[in-house]
């Protein structure tokens, strides 16, 4: 009789693919974003927007709130350990974002189907406004990992 290898909970896999990316996950790191969560589709991530980061109008670059929102659906959208990418995703800007101010983008899965996902993020800022809304689209890769296990 041989002993069955217990297979690694859904939030072990998460907190694996958390790990693996992160440590290949040049653009997150350099611009000082911090995995506060993965869990199975969804994703929390938080930067604070230094002074680099301001455009001509001394407010955030809407392309790094939108960087900010697209990182917390890749992790959300490889959760689950299979090589997932964007298909696509659409940004709203609600309201500025200034220095000093800390981001907090919460991605949440709509509906995964097949090989198709759809995620949510809302960007907030440290007094719970909301300063973006962004939805993106993945496709799953069959058979590849996200990373190795």
């Amino acid at each position: 009789m041989s002993e069955l290898t217990p297979q690694p909970s859904p939030q072990q896999v998460a907190d694996l693919v958390r790990t693996g990316m992160h440590a290949n996950d040049n653009v997150t790191q350099g611009l000082g974003m911090q995995i506060q969560e993965v869990t199975p589709g969804g994703a929390v991530l938080t930067m604070t927007v230094r002074e680099d980061m301001l455009n001509g109008h001394r407010t955030c670059h809407g392309g790094l709130i939108s960087t900010l929102a697209d990182s917390a659906f890749a992790f959300a959208c490889n959760s689950y350990n299979e090589l997932t990418v964007a298909s696509g995703f659409s940004i709203d800007l609600m309201a500025p974002a200034r220095a000093g101010d800390v981001l907090t983008a919460r991605a949440t899965e709509l509906n995964k189907a097949g090989r198709t996902g759809v995620y949510d993020v809302e960007v907030s800022n440290q007094h719970g406004e909301r300063i973006a809304a962004f939805r993106g689209r993945s496709y799953t890769i069959k058979g590849k990992p996200a990373v190795a296990g």
